[in-house]
């Protein structure tokens, strides 16, 4: 593991190390995150790392086993099922408050990242390409202006296995250039709806974006259809009945 740390509190600086490294796959689901492992690599002291570890628990990307260590979260497909669901609620949620409220400032930093990860086309560089998709998610969170939807949006992002859809890239090489492209297509989508502060097309392109992944859940995760289905009809109902 290289040395990924900047200029904040130790125990952050570890934390948002591995917290790029599991989105990344460097860790995946089950793999444990050994202190002693991570402080040596690390080059710092056990206390920050336990700390750090804490975060990640009480972030839901981590689980503490008891007398055993802390380890990547591992989900059954009931928690990846409604992961997907509370991410199809949040994201139709965010849309709508970031179309209503971004600022120029905010759009020309989801431009920046878009352009970074139009750069992004070969499969080793998928890494850096997802966690550029978590940072573009991320920052329209922050532009609804609403703290406490940015950290409930935190936590079921850190639950949605969007890092174990990116594996199905590396089985299958052959899907890399077309979900790359509809990818950038979508954010282009929900971009465009957020810049004309259209709520109610930022809605709609949002969760036609999670809908997509909800079809590699079911097809290269096994997630069974009819539990997404049932989450995708009490979200379409909720949203159609609010109008």
């Amino acid at each position: 593991m290289e040395k990924e740390l900047t200029h904040k509190p130790l125990k952050d600086e570890i934390y948002d190390a591995l917290h790029r490294q599991i989105i990344a796959g460097k860790y995946g689901p089950g793999d444990w995150l050994r202190q002693e492992d991570i402080a040596t690599q690390m080059g710092v002291s056990m206390t920050p790392v336990r700390e750090a570890l804490d975060l990640l628990v009480a972030s839901g990307l981590a689980e503490r086993v008891p007398y055993r260590g802390v380890r990547v979260r591992e989900m059954s497909a009931k928690d990846v099922a409604d992961a997907y669901g509370l991410r199809l609620i949040l994201e139709a949620i965010i849309a709508r408050e970031a179309a209503l409220h971004i600022t120029p400032g905010q759009i020309s930093k989801l431009e920046k990242i878009m352009d970074e990860m139009k750069k992004r086309v070969k499969l080793h560089e998928m890494p850096q390409e997802r966690q550029l998709s978590r940072e573009f998610h991320t920052s329209i969170a922050e532009a609804s202006g609403n703290d406490l939807l940015v950290k409930l949006y935190a936590v079921v992002a850190n639950a949605f296995p969007d890092w174990l859809l990116y594996e199905a890239l590396f089985r299958k090489p052959e899907l890399l250039t077309g979900s790359v492209a509809q990818t950038y297509e979508e954010h282009t989508a929900i971009m465009e709806a957020l810049v004309n502060g259209d709520a109610d097309s930022a809605v709609q392109k949002s969760l036609e974006h999670v809908l997509d992944s909800g079809r590699w859940l079911e097809e290269y995760l096994n997630i069974p259809a009819e539990l997404l289905r049932e989450k995708e009809k009490q979200v379409i109902h909720l949203i159609k009945k609010s109008k």
